[in-house]
């Protein structure tokens, strides 16, 4: 089974999110308002784990805000819990890896190497009064 999932829209001055610097994506991004976990590796045996809010995504990359300024050039692992279900029901979460490409104190740019979708884990109620569901573990 095969799910389309798009991330790609137009959206009018979404490259106002760093207002110094010129905007050079090939493609378009969409603003989201999520929650974000991430965690920056330094080396192999130091990281740096925050959280914070998505502002924009594409397909090639998202803004979100940090804790702090995260290094240029840093390998960061994202998780953001979607907003869209598998099927209506299934909560997914989008988890990736990518380089942060731009940087300021409360926010970071990153260019996505890799992303996938998964289903959330657990049972997940279905509404009041209904049986929960069980999602399956991830999907491709």
């Amino acid at each position: 089974m095969h799910y389309d999932i798009s991330m790609e829209a137009s959206i009018p001055n979404a490259g106002e999110d760093f207002a110094d610097i010129p905007d050079r994506r090939g493609t378009s991004r969409f603003p989201l308002r999520e929650d974000i976990k991430y965690t920056v590796r330094h080396s192999r045996t130091q990281k740096t784990s925050g959280t914070g809010k998505t502002l924009n995504f594409g397909s090639r990359g998202l803004l979100f805000t940090t804790d702090e300024r995260l290094p240029l050039g840093s390998v960061v692992e994202l998780s953001v819990n979607w907003p869209a279900r598998l099927e209506g029901t299934c909560p997914l979460q989008f988890v990736a890896t990518g380089r942060v490409v731009r940087s300021e104190a409360k926010k970071a740019a990153v260019r996505l190497d890799r992303y996938e979708f998964k289903t959330r884990r657990g049972p997940v109620a279905a509404g009041a009064g209904a049986s929960p569901i069980v999602c399956p573990g991830r999907f491709s």
